[in-house]
């Protein structure tokens, strides 16, 4: 969601930090609409097809959560293994390619991680107060 269309944090909601972008605060009008959005953007489209994922989005969360721990992961094994896995099957400036690849790959699964953990605890209504 462009910046423009969400509200400042703090007005009409506080995000915490590694809160997504793409969700507006909690409290803002429509944040859960934006939240389950986002959530379904992070899993495969037959995802769609549950009518309880639909119904429940707190359990949306917990599926999403799962799916991108399970996306980690595999970068991570990835990024330990491909270069032993794939030695003399690929030329140097593409196991390197590779390499950064899997790290872009992993911190983005990292972020995307701690937003669905943050999105799913206020989905479960757990509100952030920022330190002063």
């Amino acid at each position: 969601m462009p910046a423009a269309d969400r509200p400042p944090p703090g007005r009409d909601g506080t995000a915490p930090p590694g809160w997504p972008e793409e969700v507006r605060p909690p409290g803002a009008p429509d944040w859960e609409r934006t939240a389950v959005a986002w959530l379904y953007d992070l899993v495969p489209p037959e995802y769609r097809s549950h009518e309880v994922l639909r119904r429940y989005p707190v359990l949306l969360a917990r599926f999403a959560g799962d799916h991108v721990t399970a996306g980690l992961e595999a970068a991570r094994a990835g990024w330990r293994t491909v270069r032993v896995e794939l030695a003399g099957e690929l030329p140097p400036e593409a196991m390197e390619a590779a390499m950064t690849a899997y790290e872009r790959e992993g911190t983005r699964l990292a972020a995307a991680a701690k937003g669905v953990a943050l999105v799913g605890a206020a989905l479960r209504g757990e509100r952030w107060n920022p330190k002063l």
